[in-house]
């Protein structure tokens, strides 16, 4: 734990007074801890003490004045390397899976990149009820690592699952379950292409027909892939991004080179995700020079090859997961595309939001798959949503074999 940025989330249960401990240890252990509190939370154990014992400044309210934290949750976010909420009420819980950010505890959970911990604490009934059940299953499949309460007395005077483990096993806990994070890759031997930015159609030597895509969804997907372990071969139309670390470029312009890169390559990798924006057509006749100013022009446009459908044609061992940028019906659509083309996972976006899609370092959106339900992606940075994708990527390889 030295040296690592550790936030502890606390809300309104009553074992909230465990905490306490928690941060201690964590502190005893060389981490660094900041102390996040539900309103409700400071009944039950005092924001003087977390402050005592963390030497940081508690914090409560999102519209007061933060210290040295620059006021903004997201400050907090980016400074944790682990979120854990000691206990994790039935509310807080539901909150989170429902996307619910309506104070400084569930804001920073759902702002951060860091790996997120939950220790559920309630009584024995409400943690048994289906709601709660379905609202940690959820939570576990986006990512989020839960501790299972203990079986024991309760306050409320029963006996039965429920009960917050001890201090001690939730640090240690907490310990393991970071060390595995750091020395497991989830994409370890595994070949990935992802293709990114948008293709370039030419008219003539200097002129072309685009569309506005960055190119920053694919090389955010391509660092992610990297750091998990995978060789990672980015096929990338021109772009001003610098290509990530431990990344191979293949440079391409337009659909078809794109598609040569790529059908050259599929048979020998394991994983395809494309990310790029392809123009769906091109000039029939690119003029051999540069076409001189006239009071008009009138061009005629082909089909370009599909790519996305023809490696899902021939699709033997590889997981193939697509992008759709839409407009309207985003769902509708996107299910249509995920059954055309075979695709074991698609990304749908609707485009014409101002925070998602075509240059901007944010995205939203849907994982749609062809026997699933669609999975609802709040707004995040695009970092983040690369994160992930490659988590359920990692769980679509793991269903496969």
């Amino acid at each position: 734990m030295r040296g690592k940025h550790i936030i502890v989330g606390v809300s309104a249960g009553i074992a909230a007074y465990k905490a306490i401990e928690v941060v201690s240890r964590l502190r005893k252990a060389g981490a660094e801890v900041k102390v996040v509190m539900t309103k409700n939370a400071t009944h039950i154990a005092t924001p003087l003490t977390f402050g005592e014992i963390s030497n940081h400044p508690v914090a409560i309210d999102m519209w007061e004045e933060i210290h040295d934290w620059n006021v903004e949750h997201i400050a907090l976010a980016t400074w944790a390397d682990a979120y854990i909420v000691v206990p994790a009420t039935a509310n807080v819980i539901g909150k989170i899976n429902a996307g619910i950010a309506d104070d400084m505890l569930t804001t920073t959970i759902m702002a951060t990149p860091a790996p997120k911990f939950l220790c559920p604490a309630m009584n024995t009934e409400m943690y048994n009820n289906p709601i709660v059940q379905r609202n940690l299953a959820d939570l576990r499949s986006l990512g989020y690592h839960i501790m299972e309460p203990e079986v024991g007395w309760l306050a409320c005077g029963v006996t039965g699952p429920g009960r917050l483990p001890s201090p001690e096993f939730i640090v240690q806990w907490l310990t393991e379950q970071l060390s595995s994070l750091e020395n497991k890759h989830l994409l370890d031997g595994k070949t990935v292409v992802v293709t990114a930015g948008g293709t370039q159609e030419y008219i003539d030597p200097v002129r072309y027909i685009g569309n506005r895509s960055s190119g920053k969804m694919g090389y955010a997907i391509a660092a992610e892939a990297a750091r998990q372990g995978a060789r990672v071969i980015l096929v990338s139309a021109p772009t001003s991004l610098s290509v990530p670390a431990n990344v191979e470029l293949v440079a391409v312009d337009s659909a078809r080179s794109m598609k040569e890169a790529v059908d050259r390559l599929y048979d020998s990798v394991d994983i395809v995700i494309m990310a790029a924006a392809v123009s769906d057509f091109r000039v029939a006749n690119k003029a051999e020079q540069k076409i001189k100013k006239m009071e008009s022009m009138t061009l005629e446009l082909v089909k370009n090859p599909d790519i996305l459908q023809s490696l899902g044609e021939r699709k033997t061992h590889q997981l193939l997961v697509g992008f759709a940028a839409e407009t309207e019906h985003v769902v509708e659509y996107g299910q249509d595309k995920v059954k055309r083309k075979h695709l074991d996972m698609l990304v749908a976006n609707d485009v014409s939001k101002a925070n998602a899609g075509f240059n901007v370092d944010t995205n939203e959106g849907y994982f749609l798959y062809p026997n699933r339900e669609p999975k609802v992606m709040q707004n995040m940075k695009k970092s983040e949503l690369a994160r992930h994708i490659i988590r359920e990527i990692s769980d679509l390889l793991s269903f496969k074999s």
